[in-house]
């Protein structure tokens, strides 16, 4: 699939078909997060496959906003040594992972883990105290009513400047 398509169809998805992810995607989704940039290319991610049934209903039921990685077939728990922004580095990653498996037709969806439910995860799999459990994020093949939800975006109009905020982007 062409990159910018890749982009423009990128789903989110929260409901899986239960067919396993192959092990070629997956690792051509870890060798894309592995390629993301970071700051002074320090490259401070760490990441656990997850395909366990068990674990991934375990992580399923603490993840308050993350029910359905219960019922996803694979899960990638991003893990983050402690430097500044984290967060931006692991997004970096994350996104290049999300793009590989998009062009495989494989889908997943953000999970925001805090507090507790964040330390609870990080002991189930074994995290290090000293890195960051940044999320565990559900892959799979999206099911047909998840592909027909699309996806909607502003128009361009009402989110890009020139210059200065509030003047228009007009494009040339």
């Amino acid at each position: 699939m062409e990159t910018y398509q890749c982009i423009r169809s990128r789903l989110t998805v929260r409901d899986f078909r239960p067919d396993p992810v192959p092990a070629r995607v997956i690792n051509k989704m870890l060798r894309a997060a592995r390629w993301a940039p970071s700051a002074r290319n320090r490259q401070p991610w760490q990441f656990i496959v997850i395909q366990d049934r068990d674990t991934l209903a375990k992580i399923g039921g603490m993840a308050s906003s993350g029910g359905y990685i219960a019922r996803a077939p694979l899960a990638i728990a991003v893990i983050m040594g402690k430097v500044n922004r984290a967060d931006l580095d692991a997004g970096r990653a994350l996104q290049q992972m999300e793009l590989a498996a998009w062009s495989e037709g494989v889908g997943g969806c953000f999970v925001g883990l805090g507090g507790e439910e964040n330390a609870k995860v990080k002991a189930l799999l074994g995290v290090p105290e000293e890195l960051q459990l940044i999320t565990v994020m559900p892959f799979g093949y999206p099911t047909d009513e998840a592909k027909a939800r699309g996806k909607a975006r502003k128009p361009l109009s009402e989110m890009a400047h020139r210059e200065k905020f509030g003047q228009k982007y007009l494009q040339r």
